[in-house]
């Protein structure tokens, strides 16, 4: 493969049909596809190795995709309907028979979830390869300082200034990223570049990420912090519901219910929780009239034992069920399965997967994400305004909006 650590020292000038600054899922798969069409593609990375958020995905196993990804899996403050071209001309299909192709091994965890088998080193060796094979000229350790429009015999074209060099290319494709994970390198070099062509944003924020309770919760949640109970989580009525787990923390919530429902709750924002998913409280406590049995005796069948506890604290349930008025019972009920908390911040960026905003959809092409006022300028991957929810369907927006762009540039 090309490869060069900096474009450093002497000056140079190297022509390019296609370059994209972003060696993560979305640039490295963008630049393989140009590059299979024949265009001469540079890829720019500002780390010393590209793939920095794919090597620590999924647990270091890499959850590369979704088999049921569709546009109803992805948020965005415009049209839900926008990520639907994309998604459907590169499918999860498609990408599975690549890693097939490549010969690695994997497996679906659940929710058609699907993992390596071994190492989240195989994707980023697998878009090595598709990008030696397509001729992409990967450039690691190169560090972009300005990005200017220009002019050459009436044809527009991108001029890249980088330390000690510059490049020229027909098409510029932004790719690197959102903010989360600032310690891999994440910065708002993509949203800079939108701003300075004029190309709208929608404020970016953490998404699938935990949320922060403050002290006037109803819970005080430190004291049962690494307790995790199945849940239903929504944000409001318009909201999709998610069936996971919620885990409290020594600050919050989080866990999968949590994360899924994060990039849907708005700042302000109340999320309700029904803590026995599947199970009628009051036909519950019928059952279990019988022998005496105590509220909280009963509860500890189907809850974890420390958060009864709570509870217990909270609101006696050292009462037998049989002597409960209704109307107690009832309270109860509706407190296990309506719990409403509102969270007063997040964890922020750096435990965030994904960055919730950025370049707004309707600026775009849906079917080739090239910005609708600035021809040449394409914008994929995470710094658009598109995130999908937890277990795969980030790396297929990737791989989709990817494709999308690298058949048009």
């Amino acid at each position: 493969m090309l490869v060069s650590t900096a474009v450093c020292g002497q000056r140079q000038l190297v022509d390019a049909d296609v370059i994209v600054i972003g060696g993560g899922a979305a640039g490295l798969f963008c630049a393989r596809t140009a590059g299979l069409r024949g265009r001469k593609v540079v890829l720019l990375e500002h780390n010393q190795r590209i793939g920095n958020k794919i090597l620590i995905s999924g647990g270091g196993r890499c959850n590369f995709t979704n088999t049921g990804a569709t546009a109803a899996n992805y948020v965005t403050s415009g049209s839900p309907h926008f990520a639907k071209s994309a998604l459907a001309r590169y499918k999860p299909a498609d990408f599975l028979a690549l890693v097939e192709r490549h010969g690695i091994a994997w497996h679906e965890k659940k929710l058609g979830q699907l993992f390596c088998d071994h190492s989240s080193k195989e994707i980023v060796e697998l878009l090595e390869k598709e990008c030696a094979d397509a001729r992409v000229d990967i450039r690691i350790n190169s560090k972009v300082s300005r990005v200017e429009p220009a002019m050459t015999n009436g044809t527009r074209h991108y001029r890249v200034h980088l330390t000690g060099g510059t490049l020229e290319a027909q098409s510029l494709v932004i790719a690197c990223g959102g903010l989360s994970f600032p310690k891999l390198g994440a910065s708002p070099f993509g949203y800079q570049i939108a701003a300075q062509f004029g190309v709208k944003l929608v404020s970016p924020r953490p998404g699938l990420v935990p949320l922060v309770l403050g002290p006037k919760s109803t819970i005080p949640f430190a004291e049962i912090s690494g307790v995790s109970i199945e849940c239903i989580a929504s944000a409001g009525p318009d909201a999709p519901k998610f069936r996971e787990n919620l885990l409290f923390t020594h600050r919050g919530l989080s866990g999968p219910a949590i994360l899924q429902i994060s990039s849907y709750c708005e700042p302000g924002g109340k999320i309700r929780l029904d803590l026995l998913p599947g199970v009628r409280a009051l036909d519950f406590f019928a059952a279990n009239r019988a022998g005496g049995r105590e509220v909280r005796n009963a509860l500890r069948q189907v809850l974890p034992e420390r958060f009864v506890d709570l509870l217990h604290r909270r609101r006696s349930l050292a009462k037998a069920i049989a002597q409960l008025p209704q109307r107690e019972l009832e309270d109860i009920a509706r407190e296990l399965h309506e719990w409403e908390v509102q969270p007063v911040d997040t964890e922020g960026y750096p435990k965030a997967e994904v960055t919730v905003g950025g370049v707004d959809t309707a600026e775009l092409s849906s079917k080739t994400l090239e910005a609708r006022r600035v021809p040449g300028l394409f914008f994929i991957g995470e710094v658009v305004d598109v995130t999908g929810w937890l277990g795969g369907y980030n790396f297929q927006w990737a791989w989709a909006s990817g494709h999308a762009a690298g058949q048009a540039v």
